[in-house]
């Protein structure tokens, strides 16, 4: 039992780390976006592209805060490498809901798909190079 709460609360770490980010990079998108920016929207290939290596780079910067991974065990890291990202893409579409309700503008990382590339990246990134 205490085994498999190690293991939840070892990938809860890990999920948390990468929906803090990524609300950080969905931040800094409402920041630099012009607000009276309408149809003008980026291609598909370039969010595609793009969401996977600022993921990266949002991972290579989680790792000067936390060089270790919270999860200490190789099978640990492979559920958190499947798990974590769609948990933390699904919780950007909660907040990108919310922010509808509000009457505020959404931007790409809203949708899942996107988020899932943001913290899939950021996750292979850690997976890799985290001790």
């Amino acid at each position: 039992m205490e085994v498999l709460f190690e293991l939840i609360f070892e990938i809860f770490g890990e999920v948390i780390l990468q929906i803090v980010f990524e609300a950080l990079a969905e931040v800094g998108i409402h920041l630099i976006r012009p607000k009276d920016r309408q149809g003008d929207a980026p291609s598909v290939g370039r969010l595609v592209i793009g969401y996977p290596l600022i993921g990266a780079v949002a991972g290579a910067l989680s790792l000067l805060l936390f060089p270790h991974s919270f999860t200490h065990t190789h099978p640990a890291r492979i559920a958190t490498l499947v798990l974590a990202p769609f948990v933390a893409a699904a919780s950007m579409v909660l907040l990108g809901a919310a922010r509808a309700r509000q009457g505020q503008q959404l931007v790409s990382l809203d949708r899942f798909a996107y988020a899932y590339l943001f913290a899939l990246g950021l996750g292979v990134i850690r997976f890799i190079f985290a001790t």
